[in-house]
């Protein structure tokens, strides 16, 4: 019930016309407010707790998939990959980027030589993409008969390796090299070779751990 200058009003009763239409709108608005709180106070225990549940069951998926798909753990292993990553270096690995693209040249990709889930992760930068001929000669790398320019100063190259002669990169194919060109075995080397789409894991976009080495790359 509520009231006006002390009276209680009706709101059934016809001398609720009688107010003003500020007034019954005010009374109005108090009386929806209350048949709210009416409402939230009846809501059952078992009901507030398969809300809650559900909240926390939402909130832990969706924790889950995140890890899951941008928080994948590897650690690069030796210096094939100085200065970019040290020997030790846990990275994580977007694993969702090559389900809904592909990798490009100058990503450093986790990927499983030979394609055997058992194998060691192994993380090198891509160099070559499907559809160009890739070769070293003169210490330099040619991508379609021409010169590589790279942003970063590398020193030139001493061992060419399977791309001594030109090698051209079919659907779904990639050359990878090491940052560290004359210490890492990649592309080059007739045990890893070509690195297949089949064969990549994911794209490493950060540093976790050690903590002086944490950042984007």
């Amino acid at each position: 019930m509520r009231y006006v200058n002390n009276k209680p009003i009706d709101f059934t009763n016809e001398d609720w016309k009688t107010h003003t239409p500020r007034e019954r709108a005010r009374l109005e608005a108090l009386e929806r407010k209350e048949e709210e709180k009416r409402r939230r106070k009846k809501k059952s225990v078992p009901r507030l707790l398969f809300e809650w549940a559900f909240l926390i069951l939402i909130a832990g998926l969706f924790g889950y998939v995140s890890v899951f798909t941008f928080g994948q753990q590897r650690t690069n292993i030796g210096q094939s990959m100085d200065p970019a990553l040290a020997g030790g270096d846990v990275c994580l690995v977007n694993i969702l980027a090559y389900q809904v693209g592909s990798p490009k040249a100058g990503d450093i990709v986790s990927y499983r030589p030979n394609g055997s889930s058992s194998a060691r992760p192994d993380i090198k930068r891509v160099i070559g993409v499907p559809g160009q001929t890739i070769q070293i000669k003169d210490g330099m790398i040619y991508i379609n008969d021409q010169v590589l320019l790279e942003g970063k100063d590398y020193p030139a190259i001493t061992r060419a390796g399977l791309a001594e002669k030109p090698i051209r990169l079919k659907e779904g194919e990639y050359f990878v090299l090491g940052d560290n060109r004359n210490n890492s075995e990649d592309s080059r080397n007739p045990e890893i070779g070509i690195v297949t789409s089949e064969m990549m894991e994911g794209r490493v976009w950060f540093v976790v751990s050690p903590a002086q080495h944490r950042g984007f790359v």
